[in-house]
């Protein structure tokens, strides 16, 4: 005897039920989006998060009325362990992606206490406050996927930029540190991912065009939102420890922070060449001939 099919309404409630439940922070623009459109791509039923509550409205009314919305402000554990408790009770927390960042360029002696303390408690206590809300449930579950957008920042000392990179470093010291001890206590099926870009056109570097001391983030290949997402999507099918974009930059950067005098001595030769690459995308994007 051939089962019938379900009514439309119940096909429509069994599809969203096995769903994969995605959140990802900061999802109110630029990269967030851009990576919240993509998994949603992939089959997840996505959490947009975002300090701006609207923000995130918009980019789950952009996906589906499968995604969702959510006011969060990462620094604030509490809340960031209420969101993850909330999408684990409604089918389980896949993954969690660790987005929300702020970034301020400069000297640090020239930065007040305020900017740094921000960049601080956003990049780098955010995303522990993050990771570890969604790791509760992952490690209940015995399986889950974190994935933190660190940036190259977390790899070598930036200069101009030493605040934000030393935000990074710390945020890239914590999700590597904290996969050794999952593997450490016996968890093998939850994993952490930094994803490690270069410098991205989004409203983080708009307005940094001429600005000398942003210069770094201009330094390789500028990338679109579009670029970094994708990779994002591929790495939760194929989780890795660290993902570096483009990949070449990797090595690249690995070689300054090995041979630090010999770094120092480079650092002029360097910032000039960033801030040449820096006054071309300006004439690229002010012309049109780069689009994002």
């Amino acid at each position: 005897m051939v089962t019938p099919d379900p009514p439309r309404g119940n096909r429509r409630a069994v599809m969203v039920a096995g769903m994969r439940n995605a959140v990802v922070t900061g999802a109110g623009s630029g990269l967030g989006r851009a990576i919240a459109l993509e998994l949603a791509g992939r089959g997840y039923r996505v959490h947009a998060a975002d300090l701006d509550a609207e923000a995130a409205e918009r980019t789950a009314a952009e996906i589906s009325a499968e995604a969702r919305a959510a006011a969060l402000d990462v620094r604030d554990e509490v809340a960031c362990r209420a969101l993850a408790d909330t999408v684990a009770s409604t089918g389980g927390l896949d993954l969690w992606v660790n987005n929300a960042g702020v970034f301020f360029s400069g000297p640090p002696w020239e930065q007040g206490s305020e900017l740094r303390q921000l960049m601080m408690d956003v990049n780098a206590t955010g995303l522990m406050n993050g990771t570890l809300a969604a790791l509760a449930p992952m490690i209940a579950a015995g399986r889950g996927h974190v994935v933190n957008v660190v940036s190259l920042a977390g790899i070598v000392a930036a200069p101009g930029e030493v605040a934000y990179s030393a935000s990074k470093h710390a945020a890239m010291a914590f999700t590597l540190g904290t996969q050794f001890d999952l593997r450490r206590a016996g968890v093998r099926g939850v994993h952490l991912s930094a994803v490690c870009p270069d410098g991205i056109w989004t409203p983080m570097l708009e307005d940094k065009l001429d600005d000398p001391d942003a210069a770094g983030s201009f330094s390789g290949r500028l990338l679109r939102a579009e670029e970094v997402a994708s990779e994002v999507g591929e790495l939760t099918e194929r989780p890795r420890p660290v993902v570096v974009i483009p990949r070449w930059r990797g090595p690249q950067l690995r070689f300054f922070d090995a041979f630090p005098r010999l770094a120092l001595r480079l650092v002029p030769l360097v910032m000039w060449d960033a801030r040449r690459r820096q006054r071309r995308y300006k004439r690229l994007i002010e012309s049109g001939r780069w689009k994002p």
